[in-house]
């Protein structure tokens, strides 16, 4: 079977909007994918405070947010289905949203923009709502992509996001596990933004400064780190837990930078020493995507912490580094169309495995 699809995708670090629009096959059960256009649409200033803010909203302004952020979601792919001349080939949209609130312990994950709404300004089917049945199963709803890289990734022994958070995925054949690290690019961008600059260009800020032993000490001692997976983070682990504590310790901002740099690669490390344990993987490869695989001082901490476990890292071309995320959710919407299922017990903790999203039909009858 052959599908023409287009995949969104707003992390945590707030960038802005990805866009990906792919050609996927299915013969005989494997998966192969096309990527045919991408862009990534920034936010602007008003955009990315009230996606920031979303949570300290009444009922009633959070409602009018979700399906205000719906028709912009709408109304930038009918601009990049313009830009790119795809006018009458898109078959279907997966959009993931913005998640806003993520408690799964409690039964609740919330992803901003309006599914319907995105039908309705496309004039496509959307498939929204991705991880809502998995906490309804109890799971943790996250990390969502490792059907996607299971399918389309299989011959790599691990897969590493890093973006706004960073999750690792184990491609075990017989029970793939993932789970979030810790937070990456969103306390690294916080840090920065703090001497006015947006990111850490290729770790240059780091790569100056001089990593300070007790602020590492009290961050790899976060109560996150002793528990086992399944488990997940929310975007205000790193906002209003890690981001305060490392400001207390009043360093300078690169040495601060370099130390949360060590820490995350550190963090990586330690995944992959226990997840390598007892496991005779069938490669021993770790493919790093995400906006922090262009900060290429924390690519080469990472190398070096792994490399004791004879783990190669890999970063892939660019497009594939910067749309993976993208492309993962028009295979998840692809499948839910099918429905087969999205996302794996294993990696959740869900009672079982399941088919997940809500399903918006946008083209007329």
């Amino acid at each position: 079977m052959f599908y023409r699809a287009i995949g969104l995708m707003s992390g945590s670090s707030l960038d802005g909007l990805d866009i990906v629009f792919t050609e996927l096959q299915e013969i005989g059960g494997e998966w192969t994918y096309h990527i045919l256009a991408s862009a990534c649409y920034q936010y602007n200033a008003e955009w990315e405070n009230r996606l920031k803010n979303a949570i300290h909203l009444t009922a009633y302004e959070y409602l009018m947010l979700h399906c205000d952020y719906g028709k912009y979601i709408g109304t930038q792919v009918n601009r990049f289905i313009e830009e790119n001349g795809l006018q009458h080939q898109v078959q279907l949209i997966a959009s993931h949203g913005h998640t806003s609130f993520h408690v799964p312990d409690l039964g609740m994950t919330g992803q901003l923009g309006d599914g319907a709404t995105i039908a309705a300004t496309t004039g496509i089917n959307v498939v929204s709502d991705l991880r809502m049945m998995d906490v309804a199963l109890g799971g943790q709803g996250a990390p969502i992509v490792p059907m996607g890289e299971k399918l389309l990734w299989g011959d790599y022994a691990y897969l590493l996001n890093l973006g706004g958070i960073a999750n690792l995925s184990a491609n075990r054949k017989d029970r793939p596990v993932a789970f979030d690290i810790c937070v990456a690019n969103r306390v690294l961008n916080l840090l920065c933004n703090d001497i006015g600059k947006e990111y850490d260009a290729d770790g240059a800020i780091a790569a100056a400064g001089k990593v300070d032993t007790g602020l590492l000490t009290n961050l790899n001692g976060l109560d996150y780190y002793k528990k086992i997976y399944p488990k997940s983070l929310a975007n205000d682990f790193g906002t209003d837990l890690v981001y305060p504590l490392i400001k207390s310790r009043e360093v300078s901002i690169p040495d601060a930078v370099r130390t949360y740099t060590e820490h995350i690669a550190m963090q990586v490390g330690y995944a992959i020493n226990f997840l390598h344990q007892g496991y005779p993987l069938f490669s021993s490869k770790l493919l790093i995507t995400g906006g922090g695989a262009h900060n290429t001082f924390l690519v080469q901490r990472i190398a070096a912490a792994i490399s004791g476990f004879n783990v190669e890292a890999v970063v892939p071309d660019k497009q594939l580094v910067d749309y993976k995320e993208a492309l993962v959710m028009a295979l998840l919407g692809i499948l839910r169309w099918r429905e087969e299922n999205t996302v794996l017990d294993s990696v959740t903790g869900a009672k079982r495995s399941s088919i997940g999203g809500a399903v918006w039909i946008g083209q007329e009858a």
